[in-house]
């Protein structure tokens, strides 16, 4: 699965880790995380990431 990163903070989301604290569990995609979604450094919007 592929790694993103957010252009605002440089925070990078692992598929493999997730985003627990924001309820998104190991093992997601970033694909599949919804739209509403939103950076856990900084509160960017999920389409202020890029493929890392």
């Amino acid at each position: 699965m592929k790694e993103y990163v957010c252009t605002v903070c440089a925070y990078v989301y692992n598929p493999e880790v997730g985003d627990p604290d924001g309820g998104i569990a190991p093992g997601t995609p970033f694909e599949d995380i919804p739209d509403s979604w939103t950076c856990p450094v900084c509160g960017a919007t999920k389409e202020m990431f890029e493929e890392n």
